[in-house]
Order: structure tokens, then C-alpha cells, then sequence
């Protein structure tokens, strides 16, 4: 069996929708080609039934015997290739949606995951969700239809000729009939796809509003809020479904005059072989077989218009998806680095044993020390563990090198950041807490032990192979952080830089990871964000920031006994 997920898709043309639904046709040009010609074989094997069956009539009228046989086993074998062909056009058109989807979710997924923290900065949840919901689709189904559009070309065409070699009028009337039919639904395909437009978006905002309220749902609850976003949800979702009974009605629209105007093309066609068939212009056998053309040009020609509808929708589709595959992550690697790594490979590294300095506060993370970073503003802290951790422009060095001039992936393979807005995913609980796949079980039940959170392990029945749910909603605010706290002390970086990470957990449970955080990062660059005197009392320096400086240091008795801004900062978290 083939496999349907590239190892590598490749770098997309996001210049405009049409650039890179190419991209997306190139990259499956074999299989599509392969799929356009089991698809001519099998509209042929259709268009070509109605000449052998009238040749039949004809033979039979003429009471040739060996004519009668030969036409009717031609009539038979068109069946089965009919059959084999459709079979395979099928597998192949499954295939190439297949195929075109998941490279769609291969490269928006891997541009989710370089964008990182600009991505819910730039895109609402909605937006994303809508490019998994409904844009990987139309984009699959623009490939799909590619196959039966072309050979349904193939067969008007064929069925064009013949028709010209029995009846030249006939021949011209559907030669001109068949665009004609197919130009009389374009102005119904603009109001649908602006409608189909103005659905998605709605939807999209939906998706962002519910994921909003659920994540909120504890906090709307708590303050009796629930019932009121609830009845936004109602009103929203109500926009919605009005919204998609106006795609509705134009989409009904459509499909009857699919049904009507090659109605009218065919009754158009019948009567007039009848009339040459009265004429004895054309024999019974032809005016059976141009009947049976007629009838049968009413699937190529819908299929064309299938095919304007979903290449459209496609269009529309791979238009949002260039725009979040062309946002640039907030920080990335200085220009010209790429050049001068290749003149000094040793560029991109950094002594990660050095000292850890932003210029901009004057917070200094010295090696090999548990540093406490105490902020009056909360937002000063987080301010200040972006720019260190580089998810925010600043002037940061490391060892005098700045982080500028460091590669991205090198600073996050050795600078990691661990606030409270990480998520934890599906799977199993030895996956979500062991990233890389190398830790041992002791090492797992080590990190758990040091965030405190053994007890979350003892409580499921399959230990380490218990099944986390989605963002470890199974479990309390307290046990996630603490779940978040032991996967990273297991990544064990270099440098560590924890954001509140006792936030949400009581007093005992508090001073334990106070006690053992500091003996599992013995020796190790450690900075934690924190206005906690459990945990402040446990660092060997702590900095206090006011107004995004650094305005004194030392320990934290020190500090409470001579710095009123700290004592206050610290007294009010003991409040």
C-alpha cells in the first residue's frame, strides 16, 4: 500500500492560490496523470456505448447475424471496461484528494510549529481550524476533480466528432451547445463562493468563540458568566446556520440548472435527429445512438461545471492558506547568517556555560546558579523570560555573544521556556512528559518526584501508559502545571527558564518543589519567575524588578529586611 504522507513535501509556492495549487499538482504529477487516463478510458467506454448500440439496431434491422454478435459483445466489453476503468479512476481520484490534503496539513502544520508564539498572535483559533476543516478539502477535491474534468473533456470532444461524421449539423449544435450550457451557470458560482466565503469566516469565528468559552469555562462559572457567553455562542451559532442557508439557496439554484440546461441541450439534440431520422437522413440505429449521446452528455457537462465550482473553491481555499504559510515568525535568524555559517560553522554556537544577560532590565542568569527573578508587574517578568528565551526581539547576549547572531534552533535547543500557557497533548503520559523518547522510567519518575506530581502517577491505573486526553483536561489546574514542570526539568537544558510555575498549587506542595527544584538543577543555569517567598527563599540570587529594571539583588532575607518595593511585592503573594 502506498503511503499518503510525504517524508519531505517540500518548500510551497505561496506567491498566490494559483502558484501553489500547481505546487501541489507538481508534487503528485505522476499519480495525476495516471488518474486522467483511467478517467478518458472510462468516459470513453461510455461515450462510445451509444455508437455500438445503435450499429446493433441497425444490424439487427438488417438481420445480419454476425454483425448483431459482433456489436453486442462490443456493447458488453465497453461495460466492462467501463467497470475496470471507473474502478481505478476512483482509487486514483481518492488517492490524489488523499495525497493533496496531507501535504496541505504537512506544510500548515510545519509552519504552525516555526511560527510558535506569533501564530496565536497573528491567526485566531478559528482560522486555523477552519484550514483543517474545510480548506484541506477543497483543496483535495480541485486535485480529484482535475481526473474526471479532463476526461470528461476528452469525451465531449469524442462524442463531438462523431456526431460530426454521421450529422455535421448535429455535430455543430452540440459543439456549440455544450459551452453554452456550461457559460450559462458561471453567474451563479460568484454569489455562491462569496456566500461560501462569508460562511467559512463565520465559522471560523465560532470555532474561536468556543474555543474561548471552554477554555474560560471554569472562570465564566466562577463569576457567573456562563450563561452570557453562552447566549453569545447562541447568537453567533444562529449567524451561522443563516449564513449557510444563503449558500443553501444558491447551491440549490446551481444544481437545478445542472439538471435544466443540459435538459434543453439534449431535447434540442432528440428532436432534431428525429427529424432527420423522418427524413430518413440518418438511419433508426443513428437516431437511437444520438439520443443516447445526448443523454449521456449530461454527466461531462456537469462534471465541468463540478469542476469550475471546486477549482474555484480551491482557489479561494489555497488564497487562505498562502497567507498563513507567508507569515514570518516575530524572530528568526539575523540575514546573512546562513552565508556566514558557511564560512565559520562555529558561528552558530555559543558557550552555553556563560552568562545569561538582557541589557535591557540588567537581568543577569550567572551558570550554574538557581536565579529568581521577583517583578512587581507580572508582565515585566514574562517580558523579560521572552527576550531571554528569544521569543521577542531584544538585546540579549550569552557569554557576550548576542542571541541575534545565534541561530534560532541552537538557542532553543539550549534555552528552554516553560511558562504556564504550554499545552499538554494527547497521548500517553510517557510521550507528554518525554519529548525526545530517550529518558528511562527512573529518569520519568525522577522528574516527577522533583515537580511533586508522583502522586498524579500513582492515581492512574496504567502508570506511565496511561492516555493523556486533549490539553490534559482530565486533570486539575495544579496537576497540569506540575505535569508541565516535570516534562521540562526531563528535557533538562542547559538553561532553564521557568515562568510561575508554583502558580497554582497549595502552600506544602509549593515548598516541596521549592525544596527539590533546586536539587534537581544542581549545577545547571536555572531562572525562575517568581513573587512565591517559599520559592525565593530557596535561590541562591534573587533579582527584584520594578519597572522593567532591575532595581536590587541579593537574597531573599536580604532583600525583605532593605528593599520596600520587594517586601511589598512578596507580602502581597503571602496575601
Amino acid at each position: 500500500m502506498r503511503s499518503l504522507v510525504a517524508g519531505d513535501p517540500g518548500i510551497p509556492d505561496v506567491r498566490g492560490p494559483i502558484g501553489y495549487l500547481w505546487w501541489v499538482a507538481r508534487g503528485q504529477t505522476r499519480l495525476i496523470l495516471i488518474g486522467i487516463g483511467f478517467a478518458v478510458v472510462w468516459w470513453l467506454g461510455q461515450a462510445l456505448v451509444p455508437a455500438a448500440l445503435g450499429l446493433a439496431i441497425d444490424a439487427l434491422i438488417a438481420k445480419d447475424g454476425d454483425a448483431l454478435i459482433w456489436w453486442s459483445g462490443a456493447v458488453l466489453g465497453l461495460g466492462v471496461v467501463q467497470a475496470a476503468a471507473g474502478a481505478s479512476r476512483h482509487r486514483m481520484a481518492v488517492y490524489n484528494w488523499l495525497s493533496a490534503a496531507y501535504r496541505t496539513v504537512q506544510v500548515t502544520t510545519r509552519q504552525a510549529t516555526r511560527l510558535g508564539a506569533t501564530l496565536p498572535k497573528r491567526l485566531s483559533t478559528g482560522e486555523v481550524v477552519s484550514v483543517g476543516n474545510s480548506d484541506i478539502e477543497h483543496i483535495g477535491s480541485s486535485m480529484d476533480i482535475l481526473l474526471r474534468g479532463v476526461g470528461a473533456v476528452v469525451a465531449i470532444a469524442a462524442v463531438t466528432v462523431i456526431m460530426i461524421s454521421s450529422s455535421p449539423l448535429l455535430g455543430i449544435v452540440v459543439l456549440v451547445g455544450v459551452p453554452m450550457v456550461t457559460a450559462a451557470v458561471g453567474p451563479l458560482l460568484r454569489p455562491l463562493h462569496r456566500r461560501q466565503l462569508r460562511q467559512r469566516d463565520l465559522q471560523g469565528e465560532l470555532a474561536t468563540r468556543a474555543a474561548d468559552i471552554v477554555g474560560g469555562l471554569r472562570v465564566l462559572r466562577g463569576i457567573g458568566g456562563e450563561q452570557v457567553f453562552a447566549a453569545r455562542y447562541r447568537e453567533e451559532s444562529q449567524r451561522v446556520r443563516h449564513a449557510g442557508v444563503r449558500v443553501a439557496s444558491v447551491d440549490s439554484m446551481l444544481a437545478g440548472a445542472e439538471i435544466l440546461l443540459p435538459g434543453v441541450l439534449i431535447a434540442c439534440v432528440t428532436w432534431l435527429a428525429a427529424r432527420f431520422a423522418l427524413d430518413g437522413r440518418v438511419s433508426a440505429g443513428q437516431l437511437v445512438a444520438f439520443y443516447g449521446y445526448a443523454v449521456f452528455l449530461i454527466a461531462p457537462i456537469r462534471t465541468l461545471t463540478e469542476a469550475a465550482d471546486k477549482i474555484t473553491k480551491g482557489h479561494v481555499a489555497a488564497r487562505r492558506v498562502c497567507h498563513i504559510l507567508s507569515i514570518e515568525p516575530e524572530v528568526q535568524d539575523a540575514p546573512g547568517l546562513r552565508e556566514t555559517l558557511r564560512e565559520d560553522p562555529s558561528a552558530r554556537h555559543a558557550p552555553s556555560d556563560g552568562v545569561l544577560v538582557d541589557e535591557r532590565s540588567g537581568v543577569a542568569v550567572r551558570p550554574g546558579r538557581l536565579t529568581a527573578l521577583a517583578a512587581a508587574a507580572p508582565e515585566d517578568a514574562i517580558a523579560i523570560a521572552d527576550r531571554l528565551g528569544r521569543y521577542a526581539p531584544g538585546e540579549v547576549t550569552l557569554d557576550g555573544t548576542p542571541l541575534a547572531d545565534l541561530q534560532v534552533a541552537w538557542v532553543r535547543g539550549h534555552i528552554l521556556v516553560a511558562d504556564n500557557e504550554a499545552k499538554l497533548f494527547a497521548g500517553r503520559l510517557r510521550d507528554e512528559l518525554d519529548i525526545t523518547g530517550s529518558a528511562t522510567d527512573e529518569d520519568v519518575r525522577q522528574a516527577l518526584y522533583s515537580a511533586c506530581a508522583e502522586d498524579i502517577l500513582a492515581a492512574l491505573p496504567e502508570g506511565l501508559d496511561a492516555q493523556v486526553a486533549e490539553s490534559g483536561r482530565e486533570f486539575s489546574g495544579g496537576q497540569r502545571q506540575r505535569l508541565r514542570l516535570a516534562r521540562a526539568l526531563l528535557a533538562d537544558p542547559e538553561i532553564l527558564i521557568l515562568v510561575e510555575p508554583t502558580s497554582a498549587v497549595d502552600a506544602h506542595t509549593e515548598a516541596r518543589i521549592a525544596e527539590r527544584l533546586g536539587k534537581a538543577r544542581a549545577e545547571r543555569t536555572t531562572l525562575v519567575c517568581t513573587t512565591s517567598p517559599l520559592v525565593l527563599d530557596r535561590a541562591d540570587l534573587v533579582l527584584f524588578v520594578e519597572d522593567g529594571e532591575v532595581r536590587a539583588e541579593g537574597t531573599h532575607q536580604g532583600l525583605h529586611a532593605t528593599s520596600s518595593g520587594y517586601r511589598s511585592s512578596v507580602t502581597r503573594e503571602e496575601d
